[in-house]
């Protein structure tokens, strides 16, 4: 493999019109045909454990993983999701900091076998309120403590809705440009690298699915990646937003997705 092609969607759980929606999905998973995707607001049946990433990928994708944030009732869960066309070796879901303010959270941090060796990707969703800027910081911090024991042959993928623009003190961090608590760590922030324009995720001017919430357009959909290493592995070549385009006036999500090519 020459490049590594990596989607993140936070997929708006089933709200709004979901069966016209869903086909929107389908299709776009289909047509961007990525190697890794990171799904967040993602409901499972805590049942069987079939979540929609597998109804959305299971025509696309063989390995598919779910991580529980918080059950919904006694029936259905809601968390975050991974598909992937390589092997998971392992997986967990680690519970984020959200300091008894918000709903919980969780990443989904999986080991995926692929050409190139062990990849790690974490796969999350941070607290949303605009004035919990201290909850995602601590958020943050907690996925740099993963970040330091995670392995793998590559450097390791952060895909997520983190509900924060990149001028945030939680962003920030991620990308090296701020300390929390005495630490930092570096993480590149793919669009923000090789992406052109503004690069807004959730913008209620363009998808009326965002509108009702009276937000700023913002860039909150990231594809984090480690630092590329000596080879150059995962050092990010492309990256745009997509599923931006509505169909008979219907997007796919409330969000739009964050796409990057990676070189391999």
């Amino acid at each position: 493999m020459a490049s590594l092609v990596v989607l993140t969607l936070n997929i708006w759980n089933r709200q709004g019109p979901y069966a016209e929606r869903e086909t929107r999905l389908r299709r776009g998973l289909a047509d961007l045909a990525a190697d890794v995707v990171g799904l967040q607001e993602v409901v499972a049946d805590r049942a069987t454990g079939r979540s929609q990433a597998d109804e959305l990928g299971e025509d696309l994708y063989p390995h598919r993983v779910f991580g529980m944030a918080r059950p919904i009732d006694e029936h259905r869960a809601y968390g975050n999701a991974l598909l992937s066309r390589f092997p998971v070796a392992d997986h967990q879901v680690v519970a984020l900091p959200c300091l008894g303010v918000d709903e919980p959270r969780s990443v989904l941090v999986a080991r995926l076998e692929t050409p190139a060796g062990i990849l790690p990707v974490l796969v999350t969703h941070y607290s949303y309120r605009l004035d919990h800027g201290f909850v995602r910081e601590q958020q943050s911090l907690a996925i740099a403590r993963l970040l330091d024991g995670v392995g793998g042959d590559l450097p390791p993928l952060l895909l997520g809705d983190l509900n924060a623009a990149p001028d945030t003190t939680e962003i920030r961090f991620l990308r090296g440009a701020h300390a929390l608590e005495g630490r930092s760590v570096y993480l590149a922030d793919s669009f923000g690298l090789v992406g052109e324009g503004p690069g807004y995720t959730f913008d209620g001017r363009h998808n009326g699915f965002a509108a009702p919430w009276r937000e700023p357009p913002r860039r909150i959909d990231y594809i984090f990646a480690g630092p590329p290493d000596a080879k150059g592995r995962l050092e990010p070549l492309e990256s745009e937003v997509v599923l931006t385009k509505a169909d008979e006036g219907i997007h796919a999500s409330d969000h739009f997705g964050v796409l990057t090519r990676f070189q391999l």
